[in-house]
């Protein structure tokens, strides 16, 4: 599965979004979450902009990524919570990269200046990702929450909380 482009996602891409969220879900290594959510709640809670699907030559989707408000507080604005997920047989093709990396500029001409995510310390694809797109780590939450599925299920977890600052947004209190 090479990758061709990164775009908007679209509500026709929702079937192939959903099988990759599912994915990660089952895998227990991407999230709380224990069932994907219709489109209409997705859509509801993602901000329509950043929201991006890599895909191959063939169109088939081989990622996502989108993000939520982090408040609905109005100085938290510039402030989200982002998610990536990459399908299974895309993993190491450099889909991901390129994924984020259009997120992230997609997220600066939106006007963001703080891009967060909590990851599980044992998925080190994507801190490793997340690292060469420029997110530092900010802290550790201890045993934040119990694992719903995959082979921690169950079980008490940690996140690793890292963000991303903009260069350009909210420098000096001013957007671009």
């Amino acid at each position: 599965m090479l990758l061709s482009a990164v775009r908007p996602m679209t509500a026709a891409d929702w079937p192939e979004v959903a099988e990759i969220y599912r994915h990660g879900i089952e895998e227990g290594e991407a999230t709380f979450e224990t069932t994907v959510p219709e489109w209409s709640a997705f859509d509801t809670g993602k901000l329509a902009a950043p929201r991006l699907v890599a895909v191959a030559g063939s169109g088939a989707v081989l990622g996502w990524a989108a993000a939520s408000p982090v408040s609905s507080r109005a100085v938290y604005r510039g402030v989200v919570e982002h998610s990536v997920y990459i399908h299974r047989d895309a993993r190491g093709s450099g889909a991901g990269r390129a994924l984020l990396t259009a997120f992230i500029e997609a997220a600066e001409e939106a006007g963001i200046w703080t891009i967060q995510a909590s990851v599980f310390p044992e998925n080190g694809a994507s801190m490793r990702l997340h690292e060469r797109a420029g997110f530092r780590v900010i802290g550790r939450r201890e045993r934040i929450a119990r694992s719903g599925l995959g082979a921690h299920a169950g079980q008490w977890r940690d996140t690793i909380l890292i963000e991303r600052r903009s260069e350009r947004n909210g420098r000096d209190g001013r957007l671009q």
